[in-house]
């Protein structure tokens, strides 16, 4: 739900990316292919039933095709036949990749949710507990600390929600269902080469549903072009419990594509940050001056949302704060204030809503249309002014 009509950039592709950062269940499967017709789908009560590996016939026959051209891509015999044997197509990956195209967010409830109370209790934590490696590496690549924080925490909420799909069977799936075959064949054989370096291992090698990896989700393509080893033990590892490597990653990707050390983002439209050009992503919303240091953080995912989300959560988090200029009314015709305030007054009568952020998932809609049965109100879910004043 952070990410809302974004993409990610890498070597001239680009992957549109919603929601690989939350959740994602684990998954270890293994699948009929080529010289292993006997292999079966291992099944995982943890899993959402969506996200159970299924035989496939016609995935299976997609990775004996695809065999030949990852073996004239240069991955060995033995990688392959450890590889695609327990390669399995997982339905649930397909159908995240569909739905998020539809998925649409307004910058309020994006920087919302982005910035949220416990996201920037988290991520000040982060930044202490990890001052002194943060401090290597801003000397080093000249990116600093709070933005390479605030990318681990929009990506994986600082390490969390690394994923747990194998990244194998997850893109081997996606390019097999065609809708973007080209760019997910690419980034199958980058996932392959990873394991054929011996960078990890086929169980470490795992990420979201769209195939992004670690603390800060980089797509295999981009782990080849950009990961370092800055704890210098051979091995460029982004999914360790320890973040330096992933961290140093993120800094290095940056500082190769543009970042210029010392100069901001970009701030407020008329707060007295830096000169720039003005931009204004939602309609009558807040305007904002950035820089190029903005286009630097839009080639890690291309989103004018994005962007500001990471500069505003790194400056709340050196203690900035909140935007000072307002968004306009939703369409029910309540702000922000009053969204929260329709929260509050739910969860002060019992109803599980969630987080108390001014947007509405599942449970406060739920919430709201309970609540409206019981007051003799239309069952919409929606929040109206009419629900407002009766929780007054």
């Amino acid at each position: 739900f952070l990410q809302s009509n974004k993409n990610k950039h890498d070597d001239n592709m680009r992957i549109d990316r919603r929601l690989f950062i939350v959740g994602c269940g684990t998954l270890g499967i293994t699948g009929c292919v080529g010289t292993a017709p006997s292999a079966q789908p291992v099944s995982r009560s943890d899993l959402p039933s969506d996200l159970q590996p299924i035989r496939n016939a016609g995935f299976a026959d997609w990775l004996a095709a695809f065999r030949p051209r990852a073996r004239n891509a240069g991955i060995s015999s033995n990688t392959l036949d450890a590889a695609l044997t327990r390669a399995g197509f997982i339905p649930g990956v397909v159908t995240r990749d569909r739905n998020q195209i539809e998925f649409r967010s307004t910058l309020e409830d994006y920087l919302s949710i982005a910035t949220s109370d416990e996201r920037l209790s988290k991520g000040r934590a982060a930044m202490t507990r990890h001052a002194s490696i943060l401090g290597a590496i801003e000397d080093r690549y000249g990116v600093e600390a709070e933005i390479v924080t605030a990318i681990w925490g929009m990506e994986s909420q600082f390490g969390e929600k690394r994923g747990t799909i194998p990244v194998i069977s997850a893109t081997a799936t996606l390019a097999y269902d065609g809708r973007r075959a080209r760019f997910y064949e690419a980034q199958l054989i980058a996932a392959l080469r990873i394991l054929d370096r011996g960078d990890t291992t086929q169980s470490q090698l795992i990420g979201s549903w769209a195939g992004a990896m670690g603390h800060t989700q980089f797509i295999p393509t981009s782990y080849e072009a950009f990961a370092v080893d800055f704890t210098g033990d051979g091995r460029r590892d982004i999914w360790a419990e320890d973040p330096t490597d992933a961290l140093a990653s993120t800094a290095s990707y940056l500082a190769r594509n543009g970042w210029q050390t010392g100069l901001k983002w970009g701030s407020e439209a008329g707060t007295g940050g830096p000169t720039g050009r003005t931009i204004q992503p939602q309609n009558d919303g807040v305007r904002f001056t950035v820089t190029s240091n903005f286009d630097a953080i839009k080639t890690y995912n291309n989103s004018d949302f994005y962007a500001i989300a990471i500069g505003h959560l790194a400056d709340r988090l050196i203690g900035a704060g909140p935007l000072q200029g307002s968004f306009p009314p939703d369409e029910n015709g309540l702000t922000k204030s009053d969204r929260l305030n329709v929260q509050r007054g739910l969860a002060a009568r019992g109803y599980d809503v969630g987080t108390i952020d001014g947007v509405f998932g599942k449970n406060t809609q739920n919430a709201i249309s309970d609540f409206q049965r019981r007051q003799g109100l239309p069952v919409t879910g929606l929040a109206t002014p009419d629900v407002l004043a009766a929780l007054r």
